[in-house]
C-alpha cells in the first residue's frame, strides 16, 4: 500500500485512468476520449455564442470540481456559467423539497431548451443528480455527465454525452474530472479542440 501511494505510482495510475476513459452518447454508442472532448467543446462554444446558459452540478468534493470549472469557463471561455451552490437557495430548496429534489427544484425554474447542464458524480449514484439530469431532458435541455466506479452506473446512461473513468479511488476520479474540465476550457479559451 505505501508504494501504491508514491507520486511516481500515482501518477501512472493517472495516467492509465485518463488512457481508459471512455465517453458514450444518449445512444450508448462508445466514442474515443478526444473525440468526446471535441463534441463538448463545439456544444459549449455554440452555448456560448448563442448566449446559453451553462450549469455545473455536484455534491461534496465534486461540488468543488464543479465551482472551479465555473470559474474557469466563465472567465476563460466568456460562457455564461454558474452553479447551484449558493447555500441559502441551496438549503431552502433541500428543506422545501428535499436534498434528493433541491437542484431539479432549481433547474426547472432555471433551464431553457438548449442550455447546458454538466453533472458531477464519482459514483454516478447521486439521486439529487439523477433527479437533475432527469429535469434537465424534461425542460429540453443537454445533459453531459461526468462519473466514475460501476460501469453500469445510472448516471452514466443519462446525458447526450458521459464522461466515465474506470475507476473506484474518490481522489483520481475528481480530479480526472478537473482535469477534463480544465482541459475543456482552455482548448475553447485557444480555438484549439483537438
Amino acid at each position: 500500500m505505501k508504494n501504491d501511494m508514491a507520486i511516481a505510482s500515482r501518477t501512472d495510475h493517472f495516467k492509465c485512468l485518463l488512457d481508459q476513459t471512455y465517453v458514450t452518447n444518449n445512444n450508448k454508442e462508445t466514442q474515443k476520449l478526444e473525440h468526446g472532448m471535441s463534441s463538448l467543446c463545439e456544444l459549449l462554444t455554440h452555448l456560448r455564442d448563442e448566449e446559453r446558459g451553462l450549469y455545473i452540478i455536484g455534491n461534496g468534493g465534486s461540488a468543488g470540481v464543479a465551482a472551479h470549472a465555473v470559474t474557469d469557463f466563465f472567465n476563460a471561455t466568456k460562457i455564461r456559467a454558474t452553479t447551484l451552490h449558493e447555500s441559502s437557495l441551496l438549503t431552502c430548496m433541500a428543506n422545501d423539497y428535499g436534498y434528493e429534489n433541491a437542484f431539479a427544484r432549481m433547474l426547472s425554474q432555471m433551464v431553457q431548451p438548449h442550455d447546458v447542464v454538466i453533472t458531477i458524480s464519482s459514483s454516478g449514484q447521486s439521486m439529487n443528480i439523477r433527479n437533475a439530469a432527469q429535469q434537465v431532458i424534461q425542460n429540453e435541455g443537454i445533459v453531459i455527465t461526468l462519473s466514475g466506479f460501476d460501469s453500469d452506473n445510472p448516471l452514466r446512461s443519462m446525458g447526450n454525452l458521459n464522461f466515465w473513468l474506470d475507476s473506484h479511488d474518490y481522489g483520481m476520479v475528481e480530479i480526472g474530472h478537473q482535469f477534463l474540465l480544465h482541459n475543456i476550457a482552455d482548448r475553447i479559451r485557444l480555438g484549439v479542440f483537438e
